[in-house]
């Protein structure tokens, strides 16, 4: 039986955030990443297409990056939901947060065509800041380390019509 997230915090964005190429589940292009729990670590699992290749057999680095950019704005809201006495899908809008900073080490060539496991960390920097440290993991072993520096959404990433 294929691992996946059953509860994310993506599904309780509403629909205004919901737009992400990487978990936004309103974009239709994009890769629908969803970030849970698993016991105190955060977890999203992610099957890289066939248009995601670097190299014959291999995942190319940006869908990487991706993966541990979402994978880490997701854990922080976890996170912060979480702090402010909410679960998912408990019927309270979650925080949304966006990438302060990035960074990927790549640690060994991904492979192609089996799932990938982000497992992250979860820190508190300050109260609207959060570090989240990631593993990507494919087939069990480690293929990249990450750190993203997510911060809560400021209020100027609203669009007003």
């Amino acid at each position: 039986m294929e691992e996946k997230v059953v509860e994310a915090i993506q599904d309780d964005y509403p629909d205004d955030f919901s737009w992400c190429y990487g978990c936004g589940r309103l974009n239709e292009k994009g890769h629908h990443l969803r970030t849970g729990w698993q016991g105190d670590q955060t977890l999203t699992i992610f099957t890289p297409q066939p248009e995601h290749t670097a190299l014959p057999g291999f995942v190319y680095g940006g869908i990487i990056a991706s993966l541990i950019d979402c994978h880490g704005t997701g854990s922080a809201s976890l996170a912060l939901h979480r702090k402010n006495g909410h679960m998912n899908g408990d019927g309270s809008e979650p925080p949304r947060f966006v990438t302060a900073s990035l960074h990927v080490d790549y640690v060994k060539p991904t492979p192609h065509g089996v799932p990938l496991k982000a497992i992250g960390a979860v820190y508190e920097i300050h109260p609207k800041k959060w570090r989240v440290e990631t593993e990507v993991f494919a087939n069990g072993v480690v293929c990249a380390r990450g750190e993203v520096v997510a911060v809560v959404m400021p209020s100027t990433f609203v669009q007003k019509n």
